[in-house]
């Protein structure tokens, strides 16, 4: 996504009165009066639970801004999870969903992408193309996003209103809930459908392959989609969704990130939790 598509695109929109207008309200900051949230671990592997509790919240310890995590690995059945329900802007994480609703709707009518939509579709996520997001959202339509989410079972997630999908609100839980069905066989993506976001989420152009890929063990594959949206409350939204495979483990990493000053802060403290579950995982 470069800096001229990221201000041209009305899609995702950067800090403008009419969003602040339209959303205001939304994804409001924890009351001063709540507890705050620490991560949460569980797994089959003894010990591993615990490690990783204590070196995510060690890598988020001096990390200003409000960060969620969630971790998932099929092999140890090891849950990690931070903030797990708290709504983010989505920015461009968005267009993981984006696609497999394309897809979703594709198998329903029975049909393969067209030429035209492998296009869009790849200039999507590869390269975080605002305009083929745009034009996607819109041959899509809020009903049948809307029902893909029904279907994928991501209530948390609340599409964009008048055409900003990058403002739609997402959460760990249901990022997690994306990334598990793009990993296994289930009764929503097909294997066809699902080999086809992770051919594309393992082609991103190099510059984007920041985040939760980082620190990741040699031999272990990579799938990855990240986001990064500038406003004026909130500062820099900087997130990374990713799923991982090899040295014995399957697993999918999301962190959201939001207050950052800027997006090389959120970027720094994304690889911070990634690069020690990446360890935690591998010494398991």
């Amino acid at each position: 996504m470069t800096h001229r598509t990221f201000r041209r695109t009305r899609g995702l929109v950067a800090t403008t009165l009419g969003v602040g207008i339209l959303i205001t309200g939304v994804a409001a900051a924890t009351p001063a009066a709540a507890a705050t949230p620490t991560v949460s671990c569980t797994s089959a592997k003894a010990g591993l639970a615990a490690k990783l509790k204590k070196d995510i919240t060690a890598a988020l310890a001096t990390r200003k801004g409000t960060v969620a995590v969630g971790l998932y690995d099929r092999t140890t059945n090891t849950t990690c999870t931070l903030r797990a329900s708290t709504a983010y802007d989505s920015a461009s994480v968005v267009k993981v969903t984006v696609l497999s609703a394309l897809l979703w709707d594709a198998q329903k009518h029975h049909r393969a992408l067209t030429t035209r939509e492998k296009s869009l579709a790849t200039a999507m996520i590869t390269k975080s193309d605002n305009a083929s997001t745009t034009t996607l959202w819109k041959q899509l339509g809020m009903t049948k996003i809307r029902a893909f989410l029904t279907a994928a079972k991501m209530t948390q997630t609340k599409p964009g209103a008048n055409g900003y999908w990058g403002l739609t609100q997402i959460t760990v839980t249901d990022e997690q809930k994306l990334l598990k069905l793009l990993t296994a066989k289930n009764a929503v993506l097909t294997d066809t459908s699902r080999a086809y976001v992770n051919k594309l989420m393992a082609g991103v152009v190099s510059s984007q392959r920041w985040g939760t890929p980082y620190g990741r063990p040699a031999g272990v594959s990579w799938h990855v989609k990240n986001g990064w949206l500038s406003r004026a409350t909130h500062g820099w939204r900087v997130h990374s969704v990713g799923t991982f495979k090899g040295g014995g483990h399957d697993y999918a990493i999301t962190v959201l990130t939001h207050g950052n000053s800027t997006m090389s802060y959120g970027i720094n403290t994304i690889q911070g939790v990634a690069k020690v579950i990446h360890r935690d995982l591998a010494a398991s």
